[in-house]
């Protein structure tokens, strides 16, 4: 049995499902989010969309985005949980944590490199370019049918997760799935809009801080935003609201880190980075994980301790890095 025949089995046994995005969302988390909730309703089965954080309102344009709540219904026995989009079980937050034991089963999807095959069944395409590639190729190969809304849902994690076609990994294959979303009804210029250069006046005001603090020493450059910060910039998210990302292209820079302490004490730490070097080793090392380009983790407070260990790491990864672009891999 395959493992999508394995999903479609699941599934079908399920009477109540719980899918499940992963803490700090992005494009891709929502997108396969609503898409999975698009796919169970065509299936006929009740599902409950839950993501720990907050929804950012640049994603509003999604479909089912009002039913997508922040802790599963406590009235409600699950029989099935469909984690996506999730490097490992901690990823699901609270969401997950939360629910009685013995946990209901649970199905893995992702695309993630790092991904810690904590599923049941694990369903993880990692040459994938988002999770919703992945999806894609699921819902081909279970014969449903390809909505608008659905299109609208899986077109926005490919476009989010890519940049907008502009990454690593992006091929032929990625090209025609997002043709044959377009086709379907998904509108590729409002999507781009919405979901990667639209931003609130918050994130201006958490670029702000973030900049006000940016360093850059070995190759890396980082920042560390306080809470008392973030709550000043009104920014409700974990997400660095692309900060990581425009630090990630100053020429000098080999990586970049951003660290947001939370309201909780905890600090989520963003990486990114440039070809041909990696983040996703450092984010595993530090209890997360991502892709080689795009990475990120939670950290214990307080800020200055997981500051240090990020700026520790991060710099002995570009050394290390940079030893093997100069000389290449070591002999066996």
């Amino acid at each position: 049995m395959s493992t999508t025949e394995e999903i479609l089995m699941a599934i079908q046994n399920a009477n109540q499902i719980l899918t499940i995005a992963h803490i700090g969302p992005d494009g891709d988390a929502f997108g396969s989010l609503t898409a999975m909730g698009v796919a169970l309703a065509q299936l006929g089965k009740n599902v409950t969309l839950v993501c720990d954080d907050y929804l950012p309102r640049r994603f509003k344009f999604l479909p089912l985005t009002d039913q997508v709540q922040r802790a599963p219904n406590s009235d409600m026995t699950y029989d099935l949980v469909i984690s996506v989009d999730c490097g490992d079980e901690m990823r699901m937050g609270q969401a997950y944590a939360n629910l009685p034991n013995p946990k209901p089963f649970l199905i893995n999807i992702d695309h993630h490199i790092t991904n810690t095959r904590f599923g049941q069944i694990n369903l993880v395409g990692e040459k994938a370019v988002s999770t919703t590639e992945v999806l894609y190729d699921l819902f081909i190969e279970a014969g449903l049918t390809f909505t608008q809304d659905m299109a609208i849902c899986l077109l926005t994690g490919l476009v989010t997760d890519t940049l907008s076609f502009s990454t690593t990994g992006v091929n032929a294959k990625t090209l025609k799935i997002a043709g044959n979303l377009v086709a379907a009804g998904a509108d590729l210029s409002r999507i781009t809009m919405q979901a990667l250069n639209v931003k609130p006046v918050s994130a201006l005001h958490l670029w702000r801080a973030g900049l006000g603090n940016t360093k850059i020493e070995g190759g890396l450059i980082w920042t560390a935003i306080s809470n008392a910060e973030r709550e000043q910039s009104g920014h409700m998210g974990s997400s660095t609201a692309g900060l990581v990302n425009f630090l990630a292209d100053i020429q000098q820079a080999a990586m970049s880190a951003v660290l947001i302490e939370m309201g909780d004490g905890s600090i989520r730490v963003g990486f990114r980075c440039r070809p041909p070097y990696s983040v996703s080793e450092i984010a595993l090392n530090l209890g997360g994980g991502g892709h080689a380009l795009a990475a990120g983790c939670t950290l214990p407070g307080p800020l200055t301790k997981a500051e240090k260990l990020v700026i520790a790491m991060s710099k002995e990864a570009i050394h290390q890095q940079e030893a093997i672009f100069q000389n290449g891999p070591a002999s066996d």
